[in-house]
């Protein structure tokens, strides 16, 4: 206690340096990862990836991610032990921030798509461990993530798999297919729409106090898939086919059809990230603040000031800008060929999952599901379609994950620990 008061200010800087930092490392990783679909097909720019990024990434963690988020991530560890040592839960935090941050530098630079949440949830594994006992970890909420690395992709594959192959044909094994995709695609628009509104407003409004109702909240989510289907059959309209580029690739005017359709996509996919990861992800910085300014209150939950949102907003915007083009290069283009019509499936099939799955709560992460979602339209063509050993360097990055930030936690944990002079009885 005595300490949190003395160097609560320090606290507060160190959080927020390490929570900038982490933020970070979540632009440049998970959300190039996110957006490495719509960069690789061709259809937006890296530039327009950024701001598309910046606004509804902050969207979907304001509107959806909720005013609240777990200070325990989705209770992985028991910090009953030392709620009379609220010091050594908030150098725990600061130690996993730190860990998240370092290891999705690492990944980043090194071209991995690899999990936020995991990463997280590796640092406080290895806080608990070292500062409290093995008997702290719930173990089987381990399971359940070790289990979603298979779970994830397949999730996300079997849907942009199904996805790939209806626009196959309805569209491209047609006699006409660019009138075809003209015909088809806004119905494609509406699905991006109605998808995520309906899901956000199922679950995403709690923290605002708003409640339609069902009846009403499934009309209200077709009138904006509706709006969103003309506003796409309106930019689709404006595509002409051009004959000379459909004599080298027969469906180049097809791909040029589904471009427009690909911001849709890309902004659907920015949100649920958001709602699903972003807030989750600086869940630490949230602890850390609450501890400081409650003067060592340990609790389950911590409000998710605006700053610390906008703090996140920034370090995102960051990390996508410098180091997020190695991830979206391995998403959008070394695990399949990437064209409009199989980076809008994958997107689409990604964004659907993510909001479905915070939906219902199965533990599934963004990152394996946009990977399961490129392999499985890359499938549609053959396994020949799909490099398989970037897939194994991807599966194993995801192995790495969780003891990478546990090990690099006890390290960060037992430095800070020394630094200010604290002793820690349950680990002794």
């Amino acid at each position: 206690m005595e300490v949190i008061a003395e160097y609560g200010s320090v606290f507060m800087i160190l959080a927020i340096v390490f929570g900038l930092y982490m933020t970070w490392g979540i632009g440049a990783n998970d959300v190039a990862n996110a957006m490495g679909t719509s960069v690789g097909s061709g259809a937006i720019t890296v530039k327009q990836a950024i701001i598309i990024a910046a606004i509804f990434e902050f969207a979907g963690a304001f509107i959806a991610g909720g005013s609240v988020t777990k200070t325990i991530r989705k209770g992985i560890i028991n910090p009953e032990s030392i709620t009379g040592t609220p010091e050594i839960l908030l150098f725990g935090m600061l130690a996993a921030l730190l860990a998240a941050a370092v290891w999705l530098m690492i990944a980043s630079w090194q071209g991995w798509p690899v999990s936020t949440t995991h990463t997280i949830i590796g640092g406080l594994v290895g806080f608990a461990v070292a500062a409290i006992g093995m008997s702290a970890v719930n173990w089987g909420k381990i399971g359940q993530i070790v289990a979603s690395w298979l779970v994830s992709p397949l999730l996300g594959g079997l849907l942009a798999y199904g996805l790939m192959v209806s626009i196959q044909r309805l569209i491209l094994r047609t006699d006409k297919p660019f009138e075809n995709a003209k015909k088809w695609g806004p119905m494609y628009v509406f699905l991006v729409g109605w998808i995520v509104s309906l899901v956000t407003m199922f679950k995403g409004l709690k923290h605002l106090h708003i409640d339609f109702g069902p009846i009403t909240t499934f009309l209200l989510a077709v009138s904006f898939g509706l709006i969103l289907a003309y506003i796409g059959k309106r930019m689709i309209n404006k595509i002409q086919i051009d004959k000379a580029a459909d004599q080298e690739f027969h469906f180049a005017s097809v791909e040029k059809a589904f471009a427009p359709m690909m911001i849709f996509t890309a902004c659907a996919m920015a949100f649920a990230h958001g709602s699903n990861d972003v807030a989750n992800g600086i869940g630490p910085l949230a602890a850390v603040v609450s501890l400081v300014q409650s003067g060592g209150e340990v609790t389950q939950k911590a409000d998710l000031p605006l700053w610390i949102l906008a703090l996140g907003g920034v370090g995102i915007v960051l990390g996508l800008t410098t180091l997020g083009y190695r991830v979206m290069r391995t998403i959008g283009s070394e695990i399949t060929h990437l064209t409009p019509t199989r980076g809008y499936c994958a997107t689409l099939a990604a964004a659907t999952t993510v909001v479905l799955a915070s939906k219902t709560g199965l533990p599934v992460s963004t990152t394996h599901i946009a990977v399961g979602a490129v392999m499985g339209v890359g499938m549609t063509s053959g396994v020949a379609a799909v490099d398989l050993r970037v897939v194994r360097d991807i599966v194993a990055s995801w192995v790495i994950t969780l003891p990478a930030g546990a090990i690099m936690a006890i390290i960060f944990f037992f430095t800070l620990k020394g630094i200010f002079g604290i002793s820690c009885p349950p680990c002794l």
